[in-house]
């Protein structure tokens, strides 16, 4: 099935019951057993499973070309999952434009654990494989990254990670599944808040790990039960929902991104834009090859630094200053002082996100309307 059907059908057959062509809302905490150790559909606490979970653990699986999908109730959640994959002594190499939250989780969680994390230039493949050490067992990317949209040829990487026999993991959230599949281009291991494009309403906190590897997934299992960070049925039924109109969703987001990051680009009070769909992004041609578009998320820098942006940000109406992103209202953060406060303001410099920086989640408004939005706001 085409990607649009599988989002809609994938997991989600019409219920046994009573026919509903909406998987139901299984609100509850325990099941009936008709015996010791016998389960009715395998089920027995909703810690361990319940059945809308298990609903969109099948399309999230499904969606991703993987085997097996596995939900959260965060995507730290979901990606403190993989790090549990790992013992102390063990390393990872990480691409170094990553998001603030899985910085936190790298050096203030698992650091003081005894897992160490080395940063590649994210671009740089060569300079993956030169971090690598004989400890190295994972390898962790964001592509496009959050938040200097960095894109990451991630074939190579499943090139190299195959022949080190190293993990690959890929937080894909900032393109969706149907922007890019990891899993095709060789990673172990996909990794979502589904919060942002999979849910797209703003409605939901939520994560997602898919792979196709069944000791990875048996593992990754034992963590979800046993840590019990799981996501609960309405959350779950959200999600499934949000996942009927993603491929609406994203090409909207990317038509109308793209159109705006061509506006802003030439535009005096901007310093620079950081959109791989500009012929002048340095992996242009690499986010043509390995993406359906080029995504709804902008990042930029203003002229006139921080003073620019306070003004920047009282003048605008439609994008609304707030954390999170990929819904389908626009919004609008700081990076410095939200999504990345995590990282020390020198690092933060070092790896380009300065005083000046902004980031952009674009909705799928029309279009005139956030162009007007922008355009006023940079008087």
């Amino acid at each position: 099935m085409k990607f649009e059907t599988q989002a809609i059908h994938a997991g989600q057959p019409s219920d046994a019951t009573t026919g509903a062509v909406t998987v139901p809302v299984y609100q509850t905490s325990t099941y009936e057993q008709d015996g010791i150790g016998k389960m009715r559909g395998g089920y027995e606490y909703s810690r361990t499973g319940n059945p809308t979970r298990a609903a969109l653990e099948t399309a999230l699986a499904a969606l991703e070309g993987g085997a097996h999908g596995l939900a959260f109730a965060s995507g730290l959640a979901a990606t403190d999952a993989v790090l549990r994959l790992l013992k102390p002594g063990d390393e990872i190499v990480s691409g170094a434009d990553v998001y603030g939250g899985t910085y936190r989780l790298f050096e203030r969680v698992y650091r003081p654990w005894g897992l160490q994390a080395r940063y590649a230039p994210t671009g740089d493949v060569a300079a993956f494989a030169a971090a690598l050490t004989e400890k190295t067992r994972l390898i962790w990317v964001e592509s496009p990254t959050n938040p200097l949209l960095q894109i990451v040829d991630l074939a190579a990487l499943g090139t190299l990670a195959r022949d080190r026999g190293i993990l690959l993991a890929v937080d894909n959230t900032f393109a969706s599944p149907f922007l890019q599949r990891p899993l095709d281009l060789g990673a172990h291991l996909v990794v979502h808040s589904s919060t942002k494009y999979l849910g797209g309403h703003s409605d939901l906190v939520g994560g997602a790990v898919v792979t196709s590897d069944a000791d990875l997934c048996e593992r990754l299992q034992f963590h979800q039960n046993a840590a019990g960070a799981v996501p609960g049925p309405w959350d779950c039924w959200l999600l499934l929902r949000g996942l009927k109109t993603l491929a609406l969703r994203m090409r909207q987001h990317g038509e109308n991104a793209l159109a705006l990051a061509r506006f802003l680009e030439p535009h005096p009070a901007v310093a620079a834009v950081h959109y791989p769909g500009l012929a002048t992004h340095p992996q242009h041609e690499l986010a043509r090859r390995q993406m359906a578009n080029f995504g709804g998320m902008i990042s930029l820098e203003l002229a006139g630094g921080f003073p620019a942006v306070e003004r920047f940000l009282d003048r605008l109406e439609l994008f609304k200053l707030a954390e999170s992103l990929g819904g389908v209202e626009s919004l609008v953060s700081y990076p410095p002082a939200m999504t990345h406060a995590a990282i020390p303001p020198d690092e933060r410099a070092r790896r380009g996100i300065g005083d000046g920086f902004v980031r952009l989640s674009v909705g799928i408004e029309h279009l005139d309307d956030l162009h007007a939005d922008l355009a006023r706001a940079l008087e």
